[in-house]
């Protein structure tokens, strides 16, 4: 499941470094190839993108994912209301930001083979993706897809792990280049540096 709030307007806080259509371009680029990744990683079988923005979902349905229009305001709500809406189809849940320049099917991969480890006794499982500064979440499996409420937003590593301990659920991290995300011009100049392929517009 990858959540887009906008293609308009998005990633404001890059507006020093990109005009408005650059920023445009690029969170449309950046859904895309999340989308690709998923869609490329074994143990994956559906791809959704929800979002409230009619352009978002025509892009990820054109990208190969089925979107799921959210009526709700807020990340956390939308994810909730995605999960409902895909009841049934799905035995665990990956969530997967959209701004994340360096995401590949590997690098999922590994993240859903550490939630797989933890899980071969059968206990519950949320396994998780920091990011860069240790306090996000760039990656975020949820095995059974219930087990916890998704807490976006500020200090989220620490509140999925308070979570997932209050659930009684195992709880683990893995590492990788899903840690960069593009938030702000000290995160597109870090790609820049390290990654620049892994750009395509300024």
């Amino acid at each position: 499941m990858i959540p887009v709030r906008a293609l308009e307007g998005a990633k404001s806080r890059l507006g020093a470094v990109l005009d408005a259509e650059e920023r445009r371009e690029l969170v449309e680029l950046l859904l895309r190839r999340a989308v690709s990744a998923a869609r490329g990683t074994a143990g994956v079988d559906l791809v959704a993108v929800v979002s409230p923005d009619p352009d978002a979902l025509a892009a990820a349905s054109d990208a190969g994912a089925e979107p799921i229009a959210q009526r709700s305001s807020g990340l956390n709500p939308g994810l909730a209301e995605a999960r409902d809406a895909l009841a049934g189809r799905a035995d665990r849940l990956l969530v997967l930001p959209a701004d994340l320049p360096c995401v590949a099917a590997t690098e999922i991969g590994q993240l859903l083979a550490a939630a797989d480890a933890a899980s071969r006794d059968g206990r519950a499982v949320v396994a998780l993706a920091p990011d860069r500064h240790g306090r996000g979440t760039n990656g975020l499996v949820l095995d059974p897809p219930g087990v916890i409420e998704p807490a976006f937003g500020g200090d989220s590593r620490n509140a999925h792990a308070s979570l997932a301990r209050a659930a009684g659920a195992r709880y683990v991290e893995t590492a990788g280049v899903l840690a960069l995300d593009l938030d702000t011009p000290d995160d597109l100049l870090l790609v820049e540096a390290t990654r620049p392929e892994a750009l395509h517009v300024r």
